[in-house]
């Protein structure tokens, strides 16, 4: 049975009166909203580690635009019976006092990667994002944590980030996890309206297809959506081709190995 645990000093107890003894232990961060692409990050947890923790906060630093977070899916006590379903041994709830008791003073940084792709288009996200990653790998102290490769920017910015403050922590990517309808599971998703979805598909199809990034987003933008960028980037395993679309105020991000 799930252990929910909603003060980040109950977990440190835990962890600091050696209740969990010496098992292994997995890390999955999230905001919640949670999908099958949450749980197959789960799922690779529990298959690699003797214990699973995940987290849910919807952490407010990382929203460049105020409606984005008024408008995030909240859907905690669906979210702890995915979460009971699945297996998970401990479930974390901190609060926004107890994330930033210093008023988000101290941040993190990083001067490269996070200014380009969806950095340049979301000013602050990743010094959002990157602070409240720090600060989870810090609380949970696992053995391996869990991100998915949707966000692929996300995911080298905390390996690299893991890398550079020495966790002992290892940084695990997962692959997409995609609808029967080929559009990456986001909890964004359940924000489009029905002709928005159906219209997301091409999203993915066109990303995916042999045209040039600039033939791909003067496609999409004849179908109506708004590009931020479609662009291919060399990353640490081959070139990616990168994307992020908005739909009505829905904002979409994609990647696929070429």
């Amino acid at each position: 049975m799930i252990e929910t645990l909603r003060s980040i000093e109950l977990w440190q107890n835990l962890k600091r009166n050696g209740i969990l003894g010496r098992k292994s232990l997995g890390f999955v961060p999230t905001m919640g909203a949670l999908h099958e692409g949450h749980l197959s990050l789960v799922r690779k947890s529990k298959a690699e580690n003797e214990l699973t923790l995940v987290s849910i906060f919807v952490n407010p630093t990382q929203f460049d635009q105020v409606q984005d977070l008024d408008k995030y899916p909240r859907t905690i006590e669906q979210d702890q019976v995915l979460l009971e379903k699945a297996g998970v041994d401990y479930l974390l709830l901190p609060d926004y006092k107890s994330m930033y008791p210093d008023e988000y003073l101290f941040k993190v940084e990083e001067k490269n990667l996070s200014r380009d792709l969806c950095g340049e288009f979301r000013p602050g996200h990743f010094q959002g994002m990157l602070t409240v990653v720090l600060k989870l790998l810090q609380i949970a102290d696992a053995d391996n944590a869990y991100f998915g490769e949707k966000d692929y920017q996300q995911y080298l910015l905390v390996k690299k980030m893991a890398q550079a403050f020495f966790f002992k922590t290892q940084i695990v990517p997962c692959p997409t996890i995609r609808d029967h309808d080929g559009l990456a599971l986001s909890s964004r998703n359940t924000l489009l309206d029905k002709a928005q979805r159906k219209l997301a598909t091409q999203f993915p199809l066109h990303l995916q297809s042999k045209s040039t990034p600039a033939e791909i987003t003067s496609a999409l933008v004849r179908l109506g959506f708004v590009v931020d960028y479609i662009t291919d980037k060399e990353t640490d395993s081959g070139v990616r081709r990168f994307g992020a679309v908005r739909l009505g105020v829905v904002r979409l991000i994609d990647n696929v190995k070429i």
